[in-house]
């Protein structure tokens, strides 16, 4: 490939599908300048396929296009646009296998208990495919996120809906504060390079957990664990104390990115909240394979596949539970399904702030709406979420009309943090000491666990807090708005990263600049304070609160994280291109299937490919590619202005009409440009063809809707049945092809 490349990812769901629709006309508009848009499979389908060559024809092989996209994000020429992926939780990981099976691959199953060499080596290959599998590859690089101008101001004069708060709101977050990872946490950073290991030292002897992990001089290693013990009570203490006060109890975890540790605690609420399940059926449920980790959901499938004795006398257990717990919030009040029965259906950079949005409330087994319980075990940035609501109820609602902007400069490259801890995660099996041990046998820490607790390790290499501190001086240069860096000094990894912050912030030239450290909690109230007086301020953020803040304050701001426009610039010198959440996606491709209608926003994807083409035009010199990435902007400036992104019901304009106004006004755009009088020759006639049959083209768009859509598959679409579902309007298919 050459510097004039830009890679686009097919993805997932909703995106996956837009991108059968709008790939066509953004390779069509590049090639006229010279550029070339190749794609590479990311989907978590085309990961799991890419593991096992072995099993497969030669003509169902995939290649490893992350792996290649991952050694293509430490060269300078890249120009990666990623669009939102399945961070897969064991339940959608099994899921898409079965889809793969009956699509004629010849996967093997995933083996729960593997018990042969054979077995535990699928299920490692499998394994690499869940949870944060694509992030960390790609990340070489800090992330720069922040709203547009233009979708800012769309924000402020089409203000987005927001629930009312009351002062007497009963919600409120729990979380434990004490036996977490926040209070067990020690931290340090190494002197000098090193191969360190983790072992488990127990009565019996010591177990090597991780023989190697290999540590830079300058990087900085935690370690942390969350008491089996106290998580178990804790969990308790808050069902009980929802049903005291009369609220919901909503759990709030990330067990997709977070693809070790959290399962294991979703697990644990499942089996509190139905304990008199396990502790009268436990036995049953085990030899019949339950597992908790999966969501209660998967429990309930056991269940019923149970002799019609045992399944009578345990429903009747699940009867007496129901009867005494407390209100449980609700994914699908409809269909019956808690939060507790799929751990991916609630992941906590999303839910929380949709609650917040909703007048601190969630839905009921009713149908209804009420104030909750969220229940966020861990310490470490459950103060955030506190301080909103605090705000809420003390001030009222945000008004979008009027608020300033949070935008965040996170801490990402080389997975660093808590994303990176996956492969140094543990449930600890039996009583004993967790030691990290260096070359020279020096034990570094040491952590006295009982089994059943859950260990970690996170690092963080120096060059990336280095560049960290860099683009936070760097946005905060840009933009004038103050930079408040999300450390705590009573946590013991931040502690370390504000010695370095300190540090390194005198490499640069910050005079007039307003660069503040706070803790979270205090940093978000102080962020809050300066959006209700209309003010931006930068947060700048380990990994994980990156994360939420790139979804807090963009749902808060613009009723969307999609929206927004999100650049890593990779160490390297190449340039990543991310383009928003994917949260609502399955719901999105649920509707399409139903209805042939697709809600999907493909904003954040424009907003990303002009950047990536701004990007290419400073690498290369390309001044084509740089009047692209302008009338793109134009276009979608004027695509926000006349309400031409996706309507929510059947009859109006979806995701492939926005795709069609987006090109037409592109093209006129192009054409109208004085700057490059090739172009604008060459954009004429498509632009008149655009504008002349418009409203024809629309018109069959919308006489397309109202159908049921068969694509070949959720996870694995066919791609001759995606495309035709995603590009109805021969009209428009046959202009775009005389480019």
């Amino acid at each position: 490939m050459s510097d004039s490349t830009i890679i686009y990812t097919y993805t997932d769901e909703a995106p996956a599908l837009a991108t059968f629709s709008l790939l066509p006309i953004v390779q069509a508009f590049a090639a006229a300048a010279g550029v070339e848009v190749e794609t590479r499979d990311i989907s978590l389908a085309g990961r799991i396929l890419s593991k096992f060559p072995d099993v497969l024809t030669e003509g169902q092989r995939q290649a490893d296009d992350l792996a290649e996209l991952g050694a293509l994000s430490l060269r300078p020429e890249a120009n990666i646009i990623k669009l939102p992926n399945i961070s897969a939780s064991m339940p959608q990981l099994k899921a898409a296998i079965a889809e793969l099976q009956s699509q004629g691959y010849a996967l093997p199953d995933y083996p729960d208990n593997p018990t042969t060499d054979a077995e535990r080596d699928i299920k490692a290959r499998y394994d690499t495919t869940k949870g944060s599998a694509v992030n960390p590859v790609l990340r070489e690089g800090n992330s720069d996120r922040r709203a547009p101008r233009a979708v800012k101001e769309y924000a402020k004069s089409h203000p987005h809906s927001m629930g009312a708060w009351s002062p007497d709101s009963k919600t409120h977050v729990s979380t434990m504060g004490h036996d977490d990872f926040f209070s067990n946490e020690q931290s340090f950073t190494m002197p000098a390079d090193d191969d360190l290991r983790i072992e488990l030292v127990t009565a019996d002897g010591t177990t090597v957990l991780k023989p190697s992990v290999k540590v830079l001089a300058g990087e900085v290693v935690d370690g942390t664990f969350m008491s089996k013990k106290a998580l178990v009570q804790f969990l308790g203490e808050q069902i009980a104390d929802a049903k005291a006060k009369g609220v919901l109890f909503s759990l709030h975890l990330k067990a997709t990115m977070m693809k070790v540790s959290d399962p294991i605690l979703f697990g644990h609420a499942v089996k509190v909240f139905f304990a008199d399940v396990w502790a009268k059926h436990g036995d049953v449920l085990d030899a019949a394979g339950a597992n908790a980790n999966n969501g209660w959901g998967g429990v309930l499938e056991v269940i019923a596949g149970l002799p019609d004795d045992q399944r009578s006398a345990i429903e009747a257990t699940v009867a007496e539970v129901w009867a005494n717990a407390p209100d449980i919030a609700m994914v699908d009040s409809d269909k019956g399904i808690t939060n507790l029965h799929v751990p991916s259906d609630v992941i906590v950079d999303a839910s929380m702030p949709a609650m917040i949005r909703q007048s601190g409330q969630m839905w009921d087994k009713s149908g209804n709406t009420q104030d909750c319980k969220a229940v966020i075990p861990d310490a470490s940035y459950a103060g955030i979420y506190q301080a909103v609501i605090d705000d809420c109820k003390a001030n009222g609602a945000y008004d979008p009309r009027t608020m300033g902007s949070v935008p965040n400069v996170g801490l990402m490259a080389q997975a660093a943090e808590e994303y990176g801890s996956h492969d140094k995660t543990f449930e600890i099996p039996a009583d004993g000491t967790v030691r990290v041990v260096n070359q020279a046998g020096d034990a570094l820490m040491e952590f006295v666990v009982e089994q059943g607790d859950i260990w970690r390790m996170c690092n963080v290499k120096d060059l990336p807090i280095q560049d960290w501190v860099k683009l936070a001086v760097t946005r905060a240069r840009a933009t004038g708005a103050e930079a408040v860096f999300w450390l705590d000094e009573q946590r013991a990894h931040d502690a370390q990263l504000m010695q370095k912050v300190e540090r390194y912030l005198q490499d640069h030239d910050t005079s007039g600049l307003d660069i503040l450290i706070m803790a979270p909690a205090q940093a978000c109230h102080y962020s809050l304070q300066r959006i209700r007086r209309g003010l931006d301020t930068i947060s700048v953020t380990g990994n994980v609160l990156r994360d939420y803040n790139t979804d807090l304050f963009p749902i808060l701001e613009l009723g969307t994280s999609a929206k927004m426009l999100s650049v890593v610039p990779l160490m390297n010198g190449g340039g990543l291109f991310e383009t928003g959440a994917g949260g609502s996606a399955p719901k999105h491709v649920q509707q399409f299937l139903k209805e042939n209608y697709l809600r999907w926003d493909s904003l954040g994807e424009f907003l990303a490919i002009a950047v990536s083409f701004e990007h290419l035009a400073n690498v290369t010199g390309n001044s084509k590619a740089q009047i692209l990435a302008d009338t793109l902007d134009a276009a979608t400036g004027r695509l926000l202005d006349e309400d031409k992104s996706p309507a929510r019901k059947l009859g109006q304009i979806d995701n492939r009409g926005s795709h069609v106004f987006l090109a037409t006004a592109w093209a006129q755009g192009l054409a109208e440009q004085t700057t490059d009088p090739e172009l604008a020759g060459k954009f004429a006639p498509i632009a008149a063809a655009l504008t002349g049959k418009y409203a024809q083209i629309e018109q069959e768009l919308l006489d397309d809707q109202g159908h049921a859509n068969d694509v070949g598959g959720y996870y694995r679409p066919d791609p001759s049945k995606a495309e035709a579902a995603m590009r109805p309007s021969q009209t428009f298919n046959d202009i775009l092809a005389t480019l």
